[in-house]
């Protein structure tokens, strides 16, 4: 996508990022039930635009990353966490999800951290292939975590310095 375009979330924002969220939602990254009526807006107390960069084509939101820190705790502070990532099925295999995973990275670092890590599920190849390709490793894995669709599926920790 030539036109795409990353930008911090606006307020104005967490209707159509909702949108997303619902459309892009999958057993292969999602651990919660599918979203029902009536729909909860996209951002809350703990995540609001700050927390989130979009990644924009053609004045539509394609895609957003959620940054966040793993644990409250300052003694880890230095570590932030992607804890949200979804790239619109029209725009998969063009770079989006790429270019959100770098400014992702430019913007944790640009916030003083020296650490950036994630979970995925064992079974969400496509993702894990990314996070690989863009330097993070395996660093933990929880066996059969979760029970999705009647089958036990890995959390994988992966992170990588910054």
């Amino acid at each position: 996508m030539t036109d795409l375009h990353i930008r911090t979330a606006l307020p104005e924002d967490d209707d159509a990022l909702a949108r997303l969220d619902r459309a892009t939602w999958s057993t292969l990254h999602a651990v919660q039930p599918r979203p029902e009526p009536p729909y909860e807006p996209f951002f809350n107390d703990r995540f609001g635009p700050r927390d989130h960069l979009v990644a924009e084509s053609d004045g539509r939101l394609v895609g957003y990353v959620k940054l966040g820190f793993p644990t409250p705790l300052r003694v880890n502070a230095h570590v932030r966490q992607i804890q949200g990532f979804a790239v619109a099925e029209e725009a998969r295999g063009q770079g989006v999800g790429r270019r959100l995973m770098r400014a992702a990275m430019d913007e944790a670092r640009r916030r003083g951290a020296l650490r950036i890590t994630l979970r995925v599920l064992g079974h969400n190849t496509p993702a894990r292939k990314l996070y690989e390709t863009e330097g993070f490793v395996i660093e933990g894995v929880l066996p059969g975590e979760f029970l999705l669709n009647g089958e036990y599926v890995d959390d994988i920790l992966m992170g990588r310095p910054l």
